[in-house]
């Protein structure tokens, strides 16, 4: 019974992670804006969410981060997040003369979009909740 509820909510708990991962990116790239040689990051958020639920455990070569406050985090080595997903750069349209590849305005947007998309994700599991909570209560 446990399992099927697991299940049911694997998608969506998935989603929420890896979204939150890629909001993390995303605001380092804001905060790095001025910063000479740094590149941008993102992930590839459709292909991240394919592996994310093809796999239940971390893929070989990855320790599990079972606490937030354990060392590793965001962009381990700078190639891949705590879930295995790898990271990858964003060309630039336009070079800048410190080589810093980060443009404001994608950011702004994908940080928008992304948040946006977050939300949603929240929505989608309340509605889930209650779903699952008039059912077992068995009421509207």
């Amino acid at each position: 019974m446990i399992g099927k509820l697991d299940e049911y909510m694997r998608f969506n708990e998935s989603a929420l992670g890896l979204r939150a991962q890629r909001q993390e990116l995303l605001a380092s790239n804001i905060a790095n804006a001025d910063t000479p040689n740094y590149k941008a990051r993102d992930i590839d958020f459709a292909s991240a969410l394919q592996g994310a639920l093809a796999r239940s455990a971390p893929p070989a070569g990855v320790l599990a981060q079972t606490d937030p406050a354990h060392a590793g985090g965001l962009g381990q080595r700078g190639d891949f997040l705590p879930n295995g997903t790898p990271v990858l750069y964003r060309t630039p349209a336009q070079g800048s003369a410190d080589n810093n590849t980060v443009d404001m305005d994608v950011e702004r947007t994908q940080f928008a979009d992304n948040a946006l998309r977050y939300e949603a994700g929240i929505s989608l599991i309340n509605s889930q909740i209650r779903g699952m909570m008039a059912a077992i209560q068995g009421g509207s």
